[in-house]
């Protein structure tokens, strides 16, 4: 918890400048003083901490690539590869599409 901008254990509430806090690795919202003080609070943060926690995963899943200095692709808006070997020209308009929205399309056709 935080008094002010000062964070405070979670379980006693000590404050920072009291006590070196250590932070929930697994949420990165509460602190601890101690590993005592972790245990006894784990039963009220164990909810709150499982759900941030999924969060933090899924957050760091399905962050997207930052675009490169080839481009994106004009279909799927992902970056194009760095290999040119990833990737094609659409003969209709000249566009250099991504690999995946060229297999897609190569399906589409097969269909």
């Amino acid at each position: 918890s935080t008094v002010g901008n000062m964070m405070s254990c979670a379980s006693c509430g000590v404050a920072e400048a009291d006590h070196k806090l250590k932070i929930c690795t697994a949420c990165n919202l509460v602190r601890y003083c101690s590993v005592n003080c972790q245990k006894e609070h784990r039963q009220q943060h164990k909810q709150e901490c499982k759900r941030r926690a999924a969060e933090l995963r899924d957050k760091i899943l399905f962050k997207q690539p930052e675009s490169s200095h080839v481009g994106d692709c004009p279909i799927s808006c992902l970056p194009l590869p760095l290999d040119r070997n990833g990737s094609a020209v659409m003969s209709c308009c000249s566009k250099i599409i991504c690999g995946g929205c060229t297999y897609a399309n190569q399906m589409r056709e097969m269909e």
